[in-house]
């Protein structure tokens, strides 16, 4: 898949193969959605109605929450500038400034990285395990998955910016970069 779609650099893909890669997108990009809005509705399902068996509390007796304010917050504001930095990227490569469009893509790796690590230390550092009940399997399973979504982003950001400085792309081949950007 990665070497078809890296043909497009040298303008071997019809328009009806790049339509056919952005529907292909989507689709993946929408049962992102579905498959992390399930294990949202099991934390929301869990923690709206909690049930005798978890103490009928929230979070359940013997479960320490994390602290939004600390960790949880950091790994969100590195989320938001990754996204900002690859926007600025984006926007960079097709003002046809180069030098700031792969400073900006190197800036969101980084991000994606520095997250990556920081994911690891908060699973590291929480004090319940996956065992413990709705609470810990829904934050292990949800977080776990973000987690790897990102490390496959950030594979798919680190593609990109080789391509982008082989000079792969240009203002009407460049769909390996857009699907990195959605």
């Amino acid at each position: 898949w990665w070497r078809d779609v890296t043909r497009e650099s040298v303008g071997m893909h019809t328009s009806n193969v790049v339509k056919g890669l952005k529907i292909g997108m989507l689709l993946f990009i929408m049962s992102e959605i579905m498959f992390f809005f399930s294990f949202f509705w099991a934390f929301f399902s869990g923690s709206g109605a909690p049930t005798i068996e978890v103490g009928s509390v929230w979070p359940p007796i013997g479960v320490e929450a994390i602290n939004p304010f600390h960790m949880p917050l950091l790994n969100t504001m590195t989320l938001l500038i990754s996204g900002v930095t690859l926007t600025w990227s984006h926007n960079c490569f097709f003002s046809k400034n180069m030098k700031s469009a792969t400073y900006g893509l190197s800036i969101s790796i980084v991000l994606g990285i520095y997250f990556t690590i920081l994911q690891v230390l908060e699973f590291t550092e929480t004090s319940f395990s996956m065992n413990d009940s709705i609470f810990g399997s829904t934050f292990f399973v949800t977080t776990g998955f973000h987690g790897v979504h990102v490390i496959v982003g950030t594979i798919f950001l680190s593609v990109c910016f080789i391509r982008m400085n082989l000079q792969h792309f240009s203002s009407t081949h460049h769909l390996g970069f857009e699907m990195a950007a959605w």
